[in-house]
């Protein structure tokens, strides 16, 4: 074989390793499908962020807008993909949903340039996304009152919803309440009765009451707890109320985290 034949041989093999290279990058690069209704990539169980506004109780204008501030920051650290729910515990203490559930479909800066244009992908953004989302928001942080807030009732039986079930990943609950409780279960109410431990039934009592309704739904829920004080209410809340809660959620496989929005300052 001549020096001639050798190099066209090695010209043909470099020419098929560009084209094996161009067709591997454009099978891995390409954009994913997504669904038109959710925005979810098709084919894929996405990981899935609940916020729920328990709305059983009033706040201020200026707790309304901190909590505006905790849904846009979640909004802003999703991932590609990840879906987004928003939720209200209403003023009949029922858990309603707002119509808003949507994988984030990612933003000029989240995607590949090689494939997509920014600019149309963050137009796509804004108008399939942020605009639902925006418009949600504008009923979700309206103030009102109910007779009733059964909170670890509504988690449980959100954590049943087959968008949220067990073999979701990334289950994670963003909760902005008071979490004083007031249902069937246990109520944190009646101060006549004494202090709180007194008052509440023990917690594996309240923990097998939920295992009997609800089964092992919560277990494996991250759940991050964005608490609102109540005048009056604070010592409890960051007390003896929040140790009931830890070990509550603990019994039930719930990983939990407190973040407190103070009285003092938004009120």
């Amino acid at each position: 074989m001549s020096g001639r034949d050798l190099l066209g041989i090695f010209n043909l093999l470099i020419v098929a390793g560009v084209v094996a290279a161009v067709s591997y990058f454009a099978l891995t690069l390409r954009p994913a499908e997504y669904d038109a209704e959710t925005l979810c990539i098709t084919g894929i169980v996405p990981p899935h962020r609940v916020v729920i506004i328990d709305k059983t109780d009033l706040y201020s204008q200026q707790q309304a807008a901190a909590i505006e501030r905790i849904i846009l920051t979640q909004r802003d650290t999703l991932a590609v993909g990840e879906r987004l729910s928003l939720f209200e515990l209403d003023e009949s203490g029922r858990l309603d949903d707002t119509n808003f559930s949507l994988c984030n479909p990612g933003s000029g800066d989240q995607v590949n340039p090689l494939y997509r244009n920014p600019d149309r992908i963050q137009a796509r953004y804004e108008s399939l996304f942020d605009a639902p989302l925006q418009q949600a928001l504008e009923d979700l942080v309206v103030p009102k009152d109910a007779p009733q807030s059964p909170i670890l009732e509504a988690l449980a039986e959100l954590a049943q919803e087959r968008s949220m079930a067990q073999t979701v990943p990334g289950r994670r609950i963003i909760l902005v309440s008071d979490m004083l409780q007031n249902s069937a279960i246990f109520s944190v109410y009646g101060r006549s009765r004494g202090a709180v431990f007194d008052r509440l039934p023990p917690v594996a009592d309240t923990v097998q009451a939920i295992r009997e309704e609800y089964g092992m739904a919560l277990a494996g829920v991250v759940l991050e707890i964005h608490l609102i004080e109540r005048p009056g209410w604070e010592s409890e809340q960051n007390g003896a109320l929040r140790t009931y809660w830890t070990q509550a959620f603990s019994q039930l496989g719930v990983a939990m985290s407190w973040q407190v929005l103070p009285a003092d300052t938004l009120s």
